[in-house]
């Protein structure tokens, strides 16, 4: 199985329920192309380093998820592009190696580790 990351930007002009909607849009298209999610994030509001489409402001998320199918990341970058609360998004393959040590080190933190 592949192992990607995808991180896109929301208007911060979206209330947190509308942000919400969003993310699970893009949850369900994953899923539904035979994806497994397997981190996401909401990073919450940041000052972008320059203005686009008129926002200063906007709501980072992460997503990070594992497909044996190829076409999975062409229609989630496809709804990406339809959605006007989407203002810019980006989709890399990681290297399932690294993608696994995340993971452990995210395991280890939540498990409690060393007190």
């Amino acid at each position: 199985m592949a192992c990607y990351e995808s991180i896109f930007i929301l208007r911060s002009s979206l209330a947190d329920e509308e942000a919400e909607a969003v993310i699970e849009k893009m949850k369900n298209v994953l899923t539904k192309h035979g994806a497994t999610i397997v981190k996401a994030d909401n990073w919450g509001k940041k000052k972008l380093a320059y203005e686009i489409k008129h926002d200063r402001r906007g709501t980072y998320i992460l997503l990070q998820f594992e497909s044996a199918q190829e076409n999975v990341v062409r229609e989630l970058e496809r709804l990406y592009r339809l959605e006007d609360s989407v203002i810019k998004f980006l989709t890399v393959r990681v290297e399932e190696e690294a993608f696994q040590e995340v993971a452990a080190e995210q395991g280890e933190s939540e498990g409690g580790g060393v007190q």
